[in-house]
């Protein structure tokens, strides 16, 4: 199943997709589809898991959630991640549509 360009895993409460982050941009939002991943333009260095944390803040304000419903799955040290967001299913896959529609 797929999300815009970005395949999106379902869960029965969750989704699961890739993010590719950039970080020490000059300000955090959503900066289109990179491969099988959406893009996400990162304010704050990659330092002490900085961030990772503004990645989760921006997610789960973008998607409607609480921080603690966004989690790095995989690649916390790296560019490349797994996002696991949980939730509505619907919900989420409509806004995280939107999110890629916007960027």
């Amino acid at each position: 199943m797929t999300t815009s360009a970005i395949p999106v895993r379902v869960g029965p409460d969750r989704i699961r997709f890739r993010v590719r982050a950039v970080p020490r941009a000059s300000r955090t939002e959503a900066a289109g589809v990179h491969g099988d991943a959406l893009r996400v333009r990162l304010a704050a260095p990659p330092v002490d898991g900085e961030a990772n944390a503004a990645l989760t803040r921006f997610l789960a304000r973008a998607l409607g959630v609480s921080r603690s419903a966004v989690t790095v799955a995989k690649g916390a040290s790296g560019r490349s991640k797994l996002v696991e967001v949980l939730g509505d299913v619907d919900a989420l896959r409509a806004a995280l549509a939107r999110l890629t529609a916007d960027a």
